[in-house]
Protein backbone atom coordinates (compact mmCIF):
# COMPACT_ATOMS: atom_id res chain seq x y z
CA UNK A 1 0.00 0.00 0.00
CA UNK A 2 0.91 3.50 -0.63
CA UNK A 3 2.18 5.23 1.95
CA UNK A 4 1.28 8.60 3.79
CA UNK A 5 4.02 11.00 4.21
CA UNK A 6 5.23 13.54 7.38
CA UNK A 7 3.77 16.12 5.92
CA UNK A 8 0.88 15.20 4.21
CA UNK A 9 -0.19 14.50 7.94
CA UNK A 10 0.50 17.75 8.83
CA UNK A 11 -1.37 19.56 6.31
CA UNK A 12 -4.37 17.34 6.66
CA UNK A 13 -5.18 17.93 10.58
CA UNK A 14 -3.81 21.97 11.02
CA UNK A 15 -5.48 24.97 10.07
CA UNK A 16 -4.10 26.58 6.79
CA UNK A 17 -1.11 28.24 7.26
CA UNK A 18 -0.68 27.58 10.88
CA UNK A 19 1.92 25.46 11.09
CA UNK A 20 5.55 26.78 12.27
CA UNK A 21 8.22 24.40 12.89
CA UNK A 22 10.32 23.67 15.70
CA UNK A 23 13.36 21.99 14.35
CA UNK A 24 16.60 23.37 14.12
CA UNK A 25 19.93 21.73 12.27
CA UNK A 26 20.65 17.80 13.33
CA UNK A 27 22.78 16.88 15.80
CA UNK A 28 25.87 16.00 13.99
CA UNK A 29 26.15 11.90 15.45
CA UNK A 30 30.17 11.64 13.62
CA UNK A 31 29.15 8.61 11.48
CA UNK A 32 31.36 7.12 8.42
CA UNK A 33 31.04 8.12 5.09
CA UNK A 34 28.73 5.17 3.79
CA UNK A 35 26.32 6.49 6.42
CA UNK A 36 26.75 10.17 5.59
CA UNK A 37 26.07 9.40 1.61
CA UNK A 38 23.03 7.30 2.68
CA UNK A 39 21.66 10.36 4.76
CA UNK A 40 22.55 12.87 2.12
CA UNK A 41 20.31 10.73 -0.52
CA UNK A 42 17.47 10.17 1.69
CA UNK A 43 17.90 14.11 2.66
CA UNK A 44 17.85 14.29 -1.27
CA UNK A 45 14.93 12.25 -1.69
CA UNK A 46 12.40 13.88 0.91
CA UNK A 47 13.45 17.41 0.81
CA UNK A 48 13.67 16.94 4.84
CA UNK A 49 17.20 16.73 7.08
CA UNK A 50 15.83 14.05 8.93
CA UNK A 51 13.17 11.39 9.67
CA UNK A 52 11.38 13.39 12.30
CA UNK A 53 9.25 16.55 11.34
CA UNK A 54 8.38 18.40 14.87
CA UNK A 55 6.74 21.93 15.37
CA UNK A 56 3.28 23.50 15.89
CA UNK A 57 -0.04 24.46 14.51
CA UNK A 58 -3.98 24.89 15.25
CA UNK A 59 -6.35 23.06 15.11
CA UNK A 60 -10.17 24.72 14.71
CA UNK A 61 -8.01 27.67 16.18
CA UNK A 62 -6.51 25.03 18.97
CA UNK A 63 -2.37 25.31 19.94
CA UNK A 64 -1.17 21.51 19.28
CA UNK A 65 2.38 20.29 19.12
CA UNK A 66 3.16 18.24 16.15
CA UNK A 67 6.21 15.28 16.02
CA UNK A 68 5.75 13.53 12.33
CA UNK A 69 7.81 10.20 11.47
CA UNK A 70 8.81 10.37 7.42
CA UNK A 71 9.30 6.61 6.17
CA UNK A 72 10.95 7.40 2.67
CA UNK A 73 13.57 9.06 4.90
CA UNK A 74 15.92 5.97 5.81
CA UNK A 75 12.36 4.20 6.97
CA UNK A 76 11.44 6.53 9.52
CA UNK A 77 14.46 5.19 11.70
CA UNK A 78 14.79 6.98 15.16
CA UNK A 79 19.06 7.30 15.70
CA UNK A 80 20.49 10.20 18.10
CA UNK A 81 19.80 13.04 15.82
CA UNK A 82 16.06 12.01 15.72
CA UNK A 83 15.81 11.47 19.28
CA UNK A 84 17.29 14.60 19.83
CA UNK A 85 15.04 16.57 17.70
CA UNK A 86 11.60 14.21 19.21
CA UNK A 87 12.64 14.59 22.89
CA UNK A 88 13.02 18.82 22.63
CA UNK A 89 9.84 18.70 21.10
CA UNK A 90 8.11 16.79 23.36
CA UNK A 91 9.75 18.47 26.27
CA UNK A 92 8.92 21.89 24.49
CA UNK A 93 5.24 20.96 24.20
CA UNK A 94 5.10 19.79 28.19
CA UNK A 95 6.68 23.55 28.98
CA UNK A 96 4.39 25.29 26.72
CA UNK A 97 1.00 23.12 28.24
CA UNK A 98 0.37 21.88 24.44
CA UNK A 99 -1.35 18.92 23.71
CA UNK A 100 0.67 16.67 21.52
CA UNK A 101 -0.30 15.00 18.32
CA UNK A 102 2.84 11.74 17.34
CA UNK A 103 2.23 9.97 14.27
CA UNK A 104 4.91 6.98 13.66
CA UNK A 105 5.66 5.36 10.75
CA UNK A 106 9.05 3.60 11.16
CA UNK A 107 11.13 0.63 10.99
CA UNK A 108 12.24 1.06 14.08
CA UNK A 109 16.03 1.79 15.83
CA UNK A 110 18.36 3.42 13.07
CA UNK A 111 20.97 0.01 12.75
CA UNK A 112 23.72 2.12 11.48
CA UNK A 113 24.30 3.94 14.58
CA UNK A 114 23.90 0.45 16.75
CA UNK A 115 23.44 -0.07 19.67
CA UNK A 116 23.66 3.33 20.85
CA UNK A 117 20.02 4.45 18.36
CA UNK A 118 18.43 1.47 20.55
CA UNK A 119 19.12 3.53 23.49
CA UNK A 120 17.25 6.33 22.17
CA UNK A 121 13.63 5.50 23.16
CA UNK A 122 14.63 5.30 26.86
CA UNK A 123 14.77 9.18 26.65
CA UNK A 124 12.18 9.57 24.25
CA UNK A 125 9.49 7.13 26.49
CA UNK A 126 10.75 9.67 29.47
CA UNK A 127 9.94 12.99 27.71
CA UNK A 128 6.18 11.61 26.67
CA UNK A 129 5.77 10.00 30.04
CA UNK A 130 6.66 13.49 31.53
CA UNK A 131 4.28 15.19 29.22
CA UNK A 132 1.72 12.96 30.38
CA UNK A 133 2.14 13.44 34.49
CA UNK A 134 2.13 17.05 33.32
CA UNK A 135 -1.70 16.39 32.47
CA UNK A 136 -1.09 16.95 29.09
CA UNK A 137 -2.85 14.99 26.47
CA UNK A 138 -0.65 12.85 23.98
CA UNK A 139 -2.18 11.33 21.07
CA UNK A 140 -0.98 8.73 18.28
CA UNK A 141 -1.81 8.28 14.57
CA UNK A 142 0.05 5.33 13.40
CA UNK A 143 0.80 5.01 10.14
CA UNK A 144 1.81 2.46 7.36
CA UNK A 145 4.75 0.83 8.84
CA UNK A 146 4.90 1.24 12.49
CA UNK A 147 7.43 -1.57 13.97
CA UNK A 148 10.24 -2.55 16.71
CA UNK A 149 11.03 -0.41 19.24
CA UNK A 150 8.82 3.03 17.68
CA UNK A 151 5.84 1.25 18.53
CA UNK A 152 6.99 -0.63 21.10
CA UNK A 153 8.16 3.07 23.02
CA UNK A 154 6.59 6.36 22.01
CA UNK A 155 4.09 4.77 19.66
CA UNK A 156 2.27 2.67 22.01
CA UNK A 157 2.19 5.52 24.72
CA UNK A 158 -0.94 7.55 23.77
CA UNK A 159 -3.96 8.35 25.66
CA UNK A 160 -5.64 7.79 22.86
CA UNK A 161 -4.24 5.67 19.88
CA UNK A 162 -5.73 5.42 16.24
CA UNK A 163 -3.99 3.49 13.34
CA UNK A 164 -4.26 4.49 9.47
CA UNK A 165 -6.37 2.19 7.30
CA UNK A 166 -4.79 -1.56 6.57
CA UNK A 167 -1.44 -0.24 7.67
CA UNK A 168 1.41 -2.59 9.15
CA UNK A 169 1.68 -2.31 12.56
CA UNK A 170 3.97 -4.53 15.06
CA UNK A 171 6.67 -5.19 17.14
CA UNK A 172 8.75 -7.37 15.00
CA UNK A 173 8.73 -6.52 11.21
CA UNK A 174 7.58 -9.61 9.06
CA UNK A 175 10.49 -9.20 7.00
CA UNK A 176 13.03 -9.97 9.71
CA UNK A 177 10.63 -12.51 11.27
CA UNK A 178 11.02 -14.02 7.92
CA UNK A 179 14.45 -13.73 7.79
CA UNK A 180 15.21 -15.23 11.55
CA UNK A 181 12.50 -18.36 11.62
CA UNK A 182 12.70 -19.39 8.02
CA UNK A 183 8.82 -18.94 7.63
CA UNK A 184 6.41 -15.90 6.55
CA UNK A 185 4.48 -14.25 9.63
CA UNK A 186 0.84 -15.33 9.48
CA UNK A 187 -1.19 -13.03 7.50
CA UNK A 188 -3.64 -10.64 8.90
CA UNK A 189 -2.36 -10.35 12.33
CA UNK A 190 0.08 -7.34 12.50
CA UNK A 191 -2.85 -5.19 10.68
CA UNK A 192 -4.66 -2.06 12.66
CA UNK A 193 -7.70 -3.37 11.82
CA UNK A 194 -6.66 -6.71 13.55
CA UNK A 195 -5.23 -4.68 16.76
CA UNK A 196 -8.32 -2.61 16.91
CA UNK A 197 -10.90 -5.64 17.30
CA UNK A 198 -8.07 -7.04 20.10
CA UNK A 199 -8.35 -3.73 22.02
CA UNK A 200 -4.43 -3.14 20.85
CA UNK A 201 -5.86 0.58 19.53
CA UNK A 202 -8.83 2.31 20.03
CA UNK A 203 -9.47 2.93 16.43
CA UNK A 204 -8.98 3.13 12.31
CA UNK A 205 -8.76 6.33 10.92
CA UNK A 206 -8.28 7.49 7.82
CA UNK A 207 -6.14 10.75 6.69
CA UNK A 208 -9.02 12.48 5.72
CA UNK A 209 -11.31 12.06 9.15
CA UNK A 210 -8.36 12.37 11.58
CA UNK A 211 -8.28 16.16 11.76
CA UNK A 212 -12.33 15.50 12.87
CA UNK A 213 -11.37 12.96 15.30
CA UNK A 214 -9.05 15.40 16.89
CA UNK A 215 -11.36 17.79 17.25
CA UNK A 216 -13.61 15.65 18.88
CA UNK A 217 -10.99 14.30 21.21
CA UNK A 218 -9.59 18.04 21.88
CA UNK A 219 -13.27 19.13 22.60
CA UNK A 220 -13.64 16.54 25.68
CA UNK A 221 -9.71 17.04 26.73
CA UNK A 222 -9.11 20.64 26.66
CA UNK A 223 -11.97 22.74 25.58
CA UNK A 224 -13.65 23.82 29.08
CA UNK A 225 -17.04 22.93 30.44
CA UNK A 226 -20.24 24.55 29.21
CA UNK A 227 -23.55 25.92 31.67
CA UNK A 228 -24.79 22.77 32.10
CA UNK A 229 -28.93 22.01 31.40
CA UNK A 230 -31.83 23.28 33.43
CA UNK A 231 -32.03 19.68 35.80
CA UNK A 232 -35.48 17.99 34.98
CA UNK A 233 -38.18 17.86 37.49
CA UNK A 234 -37.53 14.44 39.55
CA UNK A 235 -40.94 14.27 41.36
CA UNK A 236 -41.94 12.06 43.90
CA UNK A 237 -40.45 8.36 44.19
CA UNK A 238 -43.08 5.81 43.56
CA UNK A 239 -43.23 2.75 45.57
CA UNK A 240 -42.45 -0.02 43.02
CA UNK A 241 -41.81 -3.62 44.20
CA UNK A 242 -38.04 -4.44 44.14
CA UNK A 243 -39.00 -7.74 41.59
CA UNK A 244 -40.66 -5.68 39.46
CA UNK A 245 -37.74 -3.49 38.92
CA UNK A 246 -35.37 -6.69 38.32
CA UNK A 247 -37.94 -8.01 35.77
CA UNK A 248 -37.84 -4.04 33.93
CA UNK A 249 -33.79 -4.52 34.08
CA UNK A 250 -34.14 -7.39 32.24
CA UNK A 251 -36.05 -6.31 29.08
CA UNK A 252 -33.68 -7.01 26.29
CA UNK A 253 -35.58 -3.06 24.86
CA UNK A 254 -33.92 -1.69 27.50
CA UNK A 255 -31.71 1.39 26.45
CA UNK A 256 -28.22 0.49 27.86
CA UNK A 257 -25.00 2.18 27.89
CA UNK A 258 -24.55 2.47 24.30
CA UNK A 259 -27.94 3.93 23.48
CA UNK A 260 -26.76 6.87 26.04
CA UNK A 261 -23.83 7.38 24.65
CA UNK A 262 -25.35 7.74 20.83
CA UNK A 263 -28.54 10.01 22.29
CA UNK A 264 -27.52 11.29 25.53
CA UNK A 265 -23.99 13.04 24.76
CA UNK A 266 -22.20 14.86 22.31
CA UNK A 267 -18.69 14.34 21.21
CA UNK A 268 -18.51 11.25 21.15
CA UNK A 269 -15.01 9.30 20.68
CA UNK A 270 -15.24 5.59 21.43
CA UNK A 271 -11.68 4.25 22.64
CA UNK A 272 -12.79 0.85 23.67
CA UNK A 273 -10.50 -1.32 21.12
CA UNK A 274 -12.24 -4.78 21.78
CA UNK A 275 -15.43 -6.09 19.84
CA UNK A 276 -15.31 -9.50 20.76
CA UNK A 277 -15.41 -11.72 24.39
CA UNK A 278 -15.29 -10.51 27.98
CA UNK A 279 -14.02 -7.27 27.45
CA UNK A 280 -16.63 -6.15 25.42
CA UNK A 281 -18.60 -6.02 28.16
CA UNK A 282 -16.79 -2.84 28.85
CA UNK A 283 -16.90 0.13 26.79
CA UNK A 284 -14.80 2.91 27.11
CA UNK A 285 -15.51 6.27 25.74
CA UNK A 286 -14.60 10.46 25.80
CA UNK A 287 -18.03 12.51 25.47
CA UNK A 288 -19.73 15.17 27.26
CA UNK A 289 -23.13 15.28 29.34
CA UNK A 290 -24.55 18.75 28.31
CA UNK A 291 -21.44 20.08 27.63
CA UNK A 292 -19.79 18.72 30.63
CA UNK A 293 -16.48 16.38 29.25
CA UNK A 294 -16.07 13.00 31.10
CA UNK A 295 -14.45 10.18 30.50
CA UNK A 296 -16.94 7.12 30.52
CA UNK A 297 -16.42 3.99 31.57
CA UNK A 298 -20.44 1.79 30.74
CA UNK A 299 -20.50 -1.66 31.29
CA UNK A 300 -22.70 -3.58 27.97
CA UNK A 301 -25.21 -5.87 29.03
CA UNK A 302 -25.45 -8.97 27.36
CA UNK A 303 -29.21 -10.14 26.76
CA UNK A 304 -30.43 -13.74 26.77
CA UNK A 305 -27.78 -16.68 26.63
CA UNK A 306 -28.14 -19.99 28.54
CA UNK A 307 -30.17 -21.55 31.56
CA UNK A 308 -33.83 -20.77 32.34
CA UNK A 309 -33.60 -17.55 34.31
CA UNK A 310 -35.11 -15.06 32.56
CA UNK A 311 -32.05 -12.81 31.72
CA UNK A 312 -29.23 -14.99 32.54
CA UNK A 313 -26.40 -14.33 30.47
CA UNK A 314 -23.93 -17.00 29.31
CA UNK A 315 -20.96 -17.18 32.20
CA UNK A 316 -18.45 -16.68 29.74
CA UNK A 317 -20.45 -13.11 28.29
CA UNK A 318 -20.18 -11.35 31.56
CA UNK A 319 -17.78 -9.27 33.18
CA UNK A 320 -14.30 -10.76 33.44
CA UNK A 321 -10.90 -9.79 34.39
CA UNK A 322 -10.04 -8.03 30.92
CA UNK A 323 -13.25 -6.09 31.09
CA UNK A 324 -12.07 -4.88 34.53
CA UNK A 325 -8.98 -3.68 33.32
CA UNK A 326 -10.51 -2.10 30.55
CA UNK A 327 -12.49 -0.13 33.54
CA UNK A 328 -8.99 0.69 35.19
CA UNK A 329 -7.94 2.24 31.90
CA UNK A 330 -10.49 4.46 31.65
CA UNK A 331 -9.84 5.17 35.67
CA UNK A 332 -6.35 6.14 34.67
CA UNK A 333 -7.30 8.38 31.95
CA UNK A 334 -9.91 9.98 33.47
CA UNK A 335 -6.88 10.73 36.47
CA UNK A 336 -4.40 11.16 33.72
CA UNK A 337 -5.68 13.72 32.20
CA UNK A 338 -7.92 15.44 34.89
CA UNK A 339 -11.28 15.17 33.62
CA UNK A 340 -14.57 13.83 35.06
CA UNK A 341 -15.44 10.22 35.23
CA UNK A 342 -19.02 8.45 34.85
CA UNK A 343 -19.04 4.89 35.14
CA UNK A 344 -21.83 3.42 33.95
CA UNK A 345 -23.18 -0.05 35.63
CA UNK A 346 -25.26 -2.76 34.12
CA UNK A 347 -24.11 -6.11 34.37
CA UNK A 348 -25.85 -9.46 35.63
CA UNK A 349 -22.58 -10.32 37.33
CA UNK A 350 -19.19 -11.47 36.86
CA UNK A 351 -17.64 -14.76 34.73
CA UNK A 352 -17.72 -17.66 36.76
CA UNK A 353 -15.29 -19.54 34.46
CA UNK A 354 -12.11 -21.27 34.69
CA UNK A 355 -10.69 -18.41 31.93
CA UNK A 356 -12.05 -15.88 34.62
CA UNK A 357 -10.52 -17.33 37.58
CA UNK A 358 -6.76 -17.97 36.08
CA UNK A 359 -6.98 -14.71 34.76
CA UNK A 360 -7.25 -12.90 37.91
CA UNK A 361 -10.66 -12.03 38.30
CA UNK A 362 -11.03 -11.49 42.26
CA UNK A 363 -7.82 -9.22 42.09
CA UNK A 364 -9.30 -7.10 39.56
CA UNK A 365 -12.57 -6.43 41.01
CA UNK A 366 -10.32 -5.65 44.40
CA UNK A 367 -8.05 -3.53 41.69
CA UNK A 368 -10.84 -1.43 40.50
CA UNK A 369 -12.67 -1.01 43.65
CA UNK A 370 -9.61 0.48 45.53
CA UNK A 371 -8.90 2.37 42.14
CA UNK A 372 -12.18 4.26 42.10
CA UNK A 373 -12.59 5.24 45.49
CA UNK A 374 -9.24 6.87 45.74
CA UNK A 375 -9.53 8.02 42.12
CA UNK A 376 -7.88 12.16 41.92
CA UNK A 377 -10.96 13.83 39.83
CA UNK A 378 -14.52 13.77 40.23
CA UNK A 379 -16.10 10.36 39.55
CA UNK A 380 -20.11 10.27 38.80
CA UNK A 381 -21.99 6.38 39.13
CA UNK A 382 -24.85 5.41 37.15
CA UNK A 383 -27.00 2.22 37.86
CA UNK A 384 -28.71 2.44 34.73
CA UNK A 385 -30.00 -1.36 34.99
CA UNK A 386 -28.83 -4.37 36.50
CA UNK A 387 -25.88 -4.55 39.38
CA UNK A 388 -25.21 -7.81 40.34
CA UNK A 389 -22.15 -8.77 42.42
CA UNK A 390 -18.47 -7.92 42.13
CA UNK A 391 -18.11 -6.47 39.28
CA UNK A 392 -21.33 -4.12 39.59
CA UNK A 393 -19.81 -2.77 43.47
CA UNK A 394 -16.54 -2.63 41.67
CA UNK A 395 -17.68 0.28 39.94
CA UNK A 396 -20.35 1.83 42.59
CA UNK A 397 -17.71 3.96 45.12
CA UNK A 398 -17.84 7.82 43.46
CA UNK A 399 -18.47 10.63 44.50
CA UNK A 400 -22.42 10.82 43.41
CA UNK A 401 -24.02 8.03 42.76
CA UNK A 402 -27.45 8.19 40.23
CA UNK A 403 -29.92 5.48 40.01
CA UNK A 404 -32.99 5.17 37.43
CA UNK A 405 -35.71 3.89 38.28
CA UNK A 406 -35.26 0.48 38.25
CA UNK A 407 -31.81 0.03 38.45
CA UNK A 408 -30.48 -2.19 41.58
CA UNK A 409 -27.85 -3.72 43.42
CA UNK A 410 -27.10 -6.60 45.36
CA UNK A 411 -24.12 -9.02 46.12
CA UNK A 412 -25.53 -11.41 43.80
CA UNK A 413 -28.85 -11.93 41.68
CA UNK A 414 -32.02 -12.45 43.49
CA UNK A 415 -31.95 -15.68 42.39
CA UNK A 416 -28.87 -16.64 43.42
CA UNK A 417 -29.57 -15.32 46.65
CA UNK A 418 -32.62 -17.57 46.83
CA UNK A 419 -30.64 -20.51 45.79
CA UNK A 420 -28.37 -20.28 48.47
CA UNK A 421 -30.67 -19.25 51.67
CA UNK A 422 -33.73 -21.75 50.62
CA UNK A 423 -31.93 -23.97 47.83
CA UNK A 424 -34.31 -23.27 45.26
CA UNK A 425 -35.07 -20.12 42.73
CA UNK A 426 -38.64 -19.62 43.90
CA UNK A 427 -37.96 -17.28 46.52
CA UNK A 428 -36.51 -14.64 44.10
CA UNK A 429 -38.71 -11.68 44.79
CA UNK A 430 -39.06 -12.42 48.32
CA UNK A 431 -35.57 -11.98 48.51
CA UNK A 432 -34.95 -8.78 46.47
CA UNK A 433 -37.43 -7.06 48.81
CA UNK A 434 -35.96 -8.42 51.91
CA UNK A 435 -31.91 -7.11 50.61
CA UNK A 436 -32.94 -3.39 49.87
CA UNK A 437 -31.44 -3.92 46.39
CA UNK A 438 -33.98 -1.42 44.77
CA UNK A 439 -33.38 2.16 43.70
CA UNK A 440 -35.90 3.20 46.68
CA UNK A 441 -33.91 1.27 49.19
CA UNK A 442 -30.41 2.25 47.80
CA UNK A 443 -31.50 6.51 48.40
CA UNK A 444 -32.68 5.53 51.99
CA UNK A 445 -29.23 4.25 52.86
CA UNK A 446 -27.32 6.36 51.62
CA UNK A 447 -25.85 4.59 49.05
CA UNK A 448 -27.63 6.08 45.65
CA UNK A 449 -27.85 10.30 45.85
CA UNK A 450 -30.59 10.56 43.06
CA UNK A 451 -32.76 8.57 41.34
CA UNK A 452 -34.16 9.00 37.76
CA UNK A 453 -37.83 8.46 37.14
CA UNK A 454 -38.60 5.87 33.93
CA UNK A 455 -42.17 6.65 33.04
CA UNK A 456 -43.10 3.84 33.82
CA UNK A 457 -40.14 1.98 32.04
CA UNK A 458 -36.96 3.21 30.44
CA UNK A 459 -37.21 0.92 28.01
CA UNK A 460 -41.15 2.50 26.81
CA UNK A 461 -39.78 6.09 26.57
CA UNK A 462 -35.91 5.40 25.97
CA UNK A 463 -35.10 9.12 24.57
CA UNK A 464 -37.15 10.28 26.82
CA UNK A 465 -35.67 8.36 29.84
CA UNK A 466 -31.99 9.34 28.29
CA UNK A 467 -32.57 13.04 27.84
CA UNK A 468 -33.52 12.93 31.69
CA UNK A 469 -30.51 10.91 33.09
CA UNK A 470 -27.90 12.99 30.71
CA UNK A 471 -28.98 15.81 32.18
CA UNK A 472 -28.89 14.87 35.69
CA UNK A 473 -25.51 13.65 35.01
CA UNK A 474 -24.65 17.26 33.76
CA UNK A 475 -25.76 19.10 36.73
CA UNK A 476 -23.72 16.29 39.16
CA UNK A 477 -20.34 17.15 37.36
CA UNK A 478 -20.80 20.62 37.29
CA UNK A 479 -21.28 20.45 40.49
CA UNK A 480 -18.39 18.41 41.38
CA UNK A 481 -16.27 20.60 39.77
CA UNK A 482 -16.98 23.54 41.92
CA UNK A 483 -15.64 21.51 45.24
CA UNK A 484 -11.97 21.37 46.26
CA UNK A 485 -10.17 18.24 45.36
CA UNK A 486 -9.29 17.65 49.49
CA UNK A 487 -12.56 18.15 50.34
CA UNK A 488 -14.13 16.14 47.46
CA UNK A 489 -12.27 13.37 48.26
CA UNK A 490 -12.61 13.52 52.00
CA UNK A 491 -16.34 13.31 51.83
CA UNK A 492 -15.79 10.04 49.49
CA UNK A 493 -14.05 8.52 51.60
CA UNK A 494 -16.19 9.48 54.62
CA UNK A 495 -19.27 8.57 53.00
CA UNK A 496 -17.90 4.64 52.13
CA UNK A 497 -16.82 4.31 55.85
CA UNK A 498 -20.18 5.01 57.26
CA UNK A 499 -22.60 3.63 54.83
CA UNK A 500 -24.48 1.01 57.10
CA UNK A 501 -23.70 2.45 60.31
CA UNK A 502 -25.99 3.74 62.98
CA UNK A 503 -26.73 7.26 62.07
Amino acid sequence: MSRIGALEVRDAVLDAGSFRSWDGPPLDVGAGERYRGEHAAAAAKTGLDESVVTGEGTVFGRRVALVLCEFDFLAGSIGVAAAERITAAVHRATAEKLPLLASPSSGGTRMQEGTVAFLQMVKIAAAVELHRRAHLPYLVYLRHPTTGGVFASWGSLGHVTAAEPGALIGFLGPRVYEHLYGEPFPEGVQTAENLHRHGVIDGVVPLDVLRATLDRALTVIADPPLPPPAPPELGPLPDVPAWESVQASRRPDRPGVGYVLRHGTTERLLLSGTGSGEAATTLLALARFGGQPAVVVGQQRVVGGSGSIPGRSAPALRVGPAALREARRGMALAAGLRLPLVLVIDTAGPALTVEAEQGGLAGEIARCLAQLVTLDTPTVSVLLGQGSGGPALAMVPADRVVSALHGWLAPLPPEGASAIVYRDLDHAPELAAAQGVRSADLLRDGIVDVVVPEQPDAADEPLQFTGRLSAVIANELHSLRAVPADDRMRARLDRYRRIGLPS
